[in-house]
């Protein structure tokens, strides 16, 4: 789909969802702004309207009382009847769900999946208190609603129940609250990765780059500084095994211009080559450009608009890559620029529990962390 080609085996609402990724690259940025905003409100109006009456939302004091979440890093249960989980239901489930994601140099999938009967999820608490949850029940008396649950039986807890007349139905549903479903999963990852890193906290880290930058970012007492100048830092946790960066750079913001995309793929080069030095003489750090598309987003990122850019990173001049994700926003004050990029590096291909997609994970939830100080 990415270059214009239908897979045959994706729905026609999925091919839609998955189409919208890149669209938008080709529109005015005027409109683009106001475009992706009303899809953003329609996408949450649409799901949050069809919500329960009963269990979507905890106050603060329930939230407390909630025992941890389990699951692995980004993994999906699906609760369903086996002879549900087939034709469409499964084609769409696995396009949107289950296929792999931009930036990723190796197959993983956006997400693992776990696929559990009612029965067992009913009878077993184990089940109930894991991260991610989707519930789809499907039969001709239903009301073709969606219930959002957050924090119904652990925290952190995501869980969305189709309640559909037929396969049709759920998959004109799932595409449509698909966004949303997205960003609730991704905010309870970032939670979860957060509190584990405030269990070991790299606090002398965090210092000075609070100090140094004026905000917060979370790392654990894994993370080294290994260089910082008047505008920039990279923080890194090796390991034997594999590598994870954050780069972090402020400068002057100038005009809304900043947040073409040009612009930001520019910056983030420049900033790679000038810091990040490749093994070999003369060699240095930066995007994939030609080879590999880019994923272009629009976020909110400490209640700040934000562009997420995702794509893989090489060493020009030798022979090393992996993935990256980025985030452009201002500060508050509208004073400065501020660039976050997360990257990883794991050379080894005989290690299966080193999934570049978990650790990139990692990044993302500590780009997540971002507060700023008060002034």
């Amino acid at each position: 789909m990415l270059f214009g080609k239908k897979c045959p085996y994706l729905t026609q609402g999925a091919h839609n969802v998955i189409f919208k990724y890149k669209i938008y690259k080709h529109m005015k940025r005027a409109f683009l702004y106001m475009t992706v905003a009303l899809m953003g409100l329609g996408l949450l109006w649409s799901c949050q309207s069809n919500r329960s009456e009963e269990g979507n939302t905890e106050t603060d004091e329930q939230q407390v009382t909630k025992r941890g979440s389990s699951g692995k890093t980004l993994e999906l249960m699906i609760v369903t009847d086996k002879n549900l989980y087939t034709g469409v239901v499964e084609q769409v489930c696995d396009s949107l769900f289950f296929s792999q994601r931009i930036g990723q140099l190796r197959p993983d999938p956006t997400f693992s999946r776990v696929i559990i009967p009612p029965s067992s999820f009913n009878s077993q608490d184990m089940f109930r208190v894991h991260r991610n949850i989707i519930m789809i029940d499907i039969k001709p008396d239903n009301p073709n609603k969606v219930y959002r649950h957050i924090d119904r039986w652990a925290s952190p807890q995501v869980i969305y129940d189709f309640a559909a007349k037929d396969a049709h139905s759920f998959d004109s549903m799932l595409c449509r609250c698909y966004a949303k479903i997205l960003d609730d999963i991704y905010k309870a990852e970032h939670i979860r990765i957060e509190k584990a890193y405030n269990g070991m906290a790299g606090v002398e880290v965090m210092k000075t780059i609070e100090k140094h930058f004026g905000f917060h970012l979370t790392f654990s007492n894994e993370f080294n500084i290994y260089k910082r100048t008047s505008d920039f830092a990279w923080v890194m946790k090796r390991t034997k095994d594999y590598d994870i960066s954050i780069l972090i750079k402020k400068e002057p913001y100038r005009s809304l211009r900043s947040f073409d995309e040009d612009i930001i793929l520019n910056g983030l080069d420049d900033m790679c080559k000038n810091n990040i030095p490749g093994p070999a003489e003369g060699s240095y750090m930066g995007l994939e450009r030609e080879q590999f598309p880019i994923e272009y987003n629009k976020v909110t990122l400490a209640d700040q608009y934000c562009i997420e850019t995702r794509g893989l990173w090489r060493t020009f001049g030798d022979f090393m890559g992996g993935p990256y994700v980025s985030y452009t926003l201002t500060s508050p004050d509208k004073k400065e620029l501020i660039t976050l990029m997360g990257f990883v590096y794991s050379p080894r291909t005989d290690a299966p529990q080193i999934n570049h997609r978990d650790l990139l994970m990692q990044c993302e939830s500590i780009c997540y962390s971002l507060r700023f100080s008060d002034k």
